[in-house]
């Protein structure tokens, strides 16, 4: 059995070393860290799974924004990474998150949702990358796999997905 608790502060380590473990200490490298690089997961969006104390799920969502070739900015929210504790797929747990985040998502009134993911799994969300063919990201990306939910209507075909603050470079470290 596991319960959904929202995301805290006290989760964070669990976090990360779980998802150290799912994708490997070269996630950092993927796209969509580039949206999340100095940015905090937005605490009402994002939960995790638990089996008394260990944790063995997670969700977290990020503001993130979308950059149109005219206008201003729009509001998106990235949905990611999703990761379940490796014995413990196929319980439900991703599909249990998944629905606690877009429920909250809902709730909220928050703008679109935007994730990296396969079409299969999170087709039957309400995502679909019908809408994102033409938009860019800080990195390459498949688009078949940029998937948005929520209404498209009013956005822009062409746009780059961008952080929801920009973040200025990271200083080189003087050894």
């Amino acid at each position: 059995m596991f319960q959904i608790l929202p995301a805290t502060g006290d989760h964070h380590a669990s976090i990360e070393t779980l998802l150290d473990h799912r994708f490997g200490p070269a996630r950092h490298n993927r796209t969509a860290y580039r949206l999340r690089d100095g940015a905090q997961p937005l605490a009402h969006l994002s939960f995790v799974a638990m089996d008394g104390d260990e944790l063995v799920g997670s969700v977290q969502c990020w503001s993130i924004r979308l950059k149109p070739v005219h206008g201003a900015r729009l509001p998106l929210v990235l949905l990611g990474p999703v990761a379940v504790a490796a014995d413990r797929e196929g319980q439900g747990i991703a599909t249990t998150l998944m629905r606690a985040a877009l429920a909250a998502i809902d709730a909220a009134g928050e703008p679109p949702v935007l994730l990296i993911g396969d079409a299969p799994f999170y087709g039957r969300f309400g995502f679909s990358a019908a809408a994102t063919r033409l938009w860019t990201m800080p990195g390459p990306v498949d688009h078949d796999r940029l998937l948005l939910r929520g209404p498209s209507t009013g956005l822009p075909r062409i746009a780059a997905v961008e952080a929801a603050q920009l973040v200025a470079p990271r200083a080189a470290k003087v050894a």
